[in-house]
């Protein structure tokens, strides 16, 4: 783990010396040095002392960098296709195990002529237009502001019924972490 780096880039950003983290924590500032050069690891109670000296929860300090906040702005987002109908897919911020999608599909297209199935869980939101949507047995129509939602492992498939562009955000989670697109 690299809390060191992570309790220095804190410090400097909040523009605190290691001084004034002796001061607040009772450490001596050759440990302070030592812990932000990741050269000792500090006990968890020595964390919990920094933290509060910092002003951030302990949780935050023990964070791995793929675990903390990820930020995808509108125009940095990746656009990709899906399906045979070329369903217009961009990719929001994710984690190891969910990812968000907006997925964007013109009048009459769908995710497929078949259900598919896979690993997961998905649930849908429908941000406009109108969408039939259907798993085994299950079906039924959507429209903006309706959700739905289904473990992926039974066969599934959405199709825009409405007269324009319809958008739906999809949240997918899986427990592994698997970049197999779901759409």
């Amino acid at each position: 783990m690299d809390i060191g780096s992570t309790i220095r880039a804190i410090r400097k950003r909040k523009n605190i010396t290691i001084a004034q983290i002796c001061e607040r924590t009772g450490l001596s500032q050759g440990f302070m040095s030592q812990v932000e050069t990741n050269k000792t690891s500090p006990s968890i109670a020595t964390l919990e002392s920094i933290a509060q000296a910092l002003n951030v929860p302990l949780a935050y300090l023990l964070l791995k960098k793929e675990e903390r906040m990820h930020i995808v702005r509108k125009e940095d987002r990746q656009i990709t296709t899906s399906g045979s109908e070329q369903l217009k897919v961009a990719h929001l911020s994710q984690t190891k195990n969910v990812r968000m999608r907006i997925v964007e599909m013109p009048p009459g297209a769908s995710t497929g002529e078949t259900p598919h199935a896979h690993e997961g869980e998905e649930v849908h939101v429908v941000l406009r237009g109108r969408v039939y949507a259907e798993q085994g047995e299950d079906a039924g129509e959507f429209e903006e502001g309706d959700s739905f939602s289904w473990n992926a492992c039974t066969p599934h498939r959405v199709q825009n019924i409405g007269d324009d562009t319809a958008i739906v955000l999809i949240a997918i989670y899986t427990e592994t972490d698997n970049e197999k697109e779901f759409i």
